[in-house]
């Protein structure tokens, strides 16, 4: 299977990699790097040993049609019009999340993907390839801790984004990953939500404005199931991920805060007073270098059985397990939390 790739910044050149590793495994040719910066075509290439073709335009890499199978990691302004274009000269895309960054932009893609292209588009949510969560997922499923009623997601991250990255707010850039993640684990989709935000600390420190740098949100599935998501740039003692899964006999841990991300480690625990954990199992993490970004630690295996899974579909002509319907269904969730924002102004003061 040849495929190509457009964007190796940060994120892309962390699937590039991964397409390479894929390569020596026989799986897929990577035939085509598209990226606007010729220093970092150059130096993706030196450091990988990738010898295959460049191209500094998606204009010039289409005109080329070295292949039909391509993945989409550009800034998320251009997520859509570098989608698009693919899909419409019949390329099968992998693009990285969100798929706009706004529910206007998600709804304008739709209509067109439904209309025309319902199969060309996977959207890159790779917690449902990761093997942590999926555990966790299969020992709520078998019913381990009874009647579910609460999903706690964490995705708190120890600095700002980087200089010149573009964000359309922390909720719909960063917690799409936290919401889809909770509508796959309760295979349901919420009927209401909320959003609590604040500005405390990248405002001192980082160029990048994003509308808050802490935020929650809420999502309730009926009177039955709570969704509870937490998002920060603020964790600046390292990379944190954790989710937790609350039932009425006890509860799930996936993934905890000990400064070591190459180890995601699964409890679950029965009700107060037995001690022994009802099941635990380890699972590794990536092995990011030291100039890797700080989530491939932790789902370097996710993303790079994600993208063998959208191969296998490409070589099947099969449906994608994950379409551009899981983005905008998730937009939606966001967008709706954000018509009902509470901040400190909004607080109700503290009074003797």
């Amino acid at each position: 299977m040849k495929i190509g790739i457009v964007g190796i910044g940060r994120m892309g050149w962390v699937h590039a990699t991964h397409l390479l590793e894929l390569k020596q495994e026989g799986r897929c040719e990577l035939v085509g790097v598209v990226d606007t910066d010729t220093a970092r075509l150059a130096a993706f290439a030196a450091e990988t040993g990738y010898a295959g073709r460049t191209f500094t335009s998606l204009e010039a890499y289409l005109a080329a049609d070295v292949c039909r199978t391509t993945m989409v990691v550009t800034p998320t302004v251009h997520h859509g019009p570098h989608a698009m274009a693919l899909v419409r000269s019949g390329h099968r895309v992998l693009l990285e999340k969100p798929l706009t960054g706004t529910l206007a932009g998600d709804l304008a893609c739709c209509e067109e993907l439904d209309r025309v292209y319902p199969n060309a588009l996977m959207l890159a949510f790779q917690r449902r390839y990761d093997a942590a969560l999926s555990y966790g997922r299969d020992l709520m499923q078998q019913g381990a801790i009874g009647r579910v009623f609460k999903i706690y997601s964490a995705l708190e991250d120890s600095g700002p984004p980087p200089d010149g990255y573009q964000s359309d707010g922390i909720l719909p850039d960063m917690s799409v990953h936290n919401v889809d993640e909770i509508m796959w684990l309760a295979d349901d989709t919420p009927d209401r939500a909320l959003v609590v935000g604040s500005v405390l600390y990248n405002r001192h420190v980082a160029t990048c404005k994003e509308d808050f740098d802490d935020a929650m949100l809420y999502m309730w599935f009926g009177d039955k199931l709570l969704g509870q998501v937490q998002v920060t740039r603020n964790h600046v003692s390292g990379y944190r991920v954790e989710t937790a899964i609350y039932g009425d006999q006890g509860q799930i841990q996936i993934g905890r805060f000990v400064q070591n991300p190459r180890e995601i480690v699964v409890e679950a625990f029965g009700r107060r007073g037995k001690n022994e954990a009802i099941a635990r199992k380890v699972f590794p993490g990536g092995q990011g270098g030291p100039n890797s970004p700080e989530f491939v630690d932790r789902f370097g295996p996710a993303y790079k059985a994600e993208a063998a899974a959208f191969i296998e579909c490409c070589r099947l002509g099969s449906f994608f397990p994950m379409t551009h319907r899981d983005g905008l269904r998730a937009q939606r969730v966001i967008a709706n939390g954000m018509r009902c924002v509470l901040t400190r102004d909004q607080a109700a003061p503290v009074v003797d």
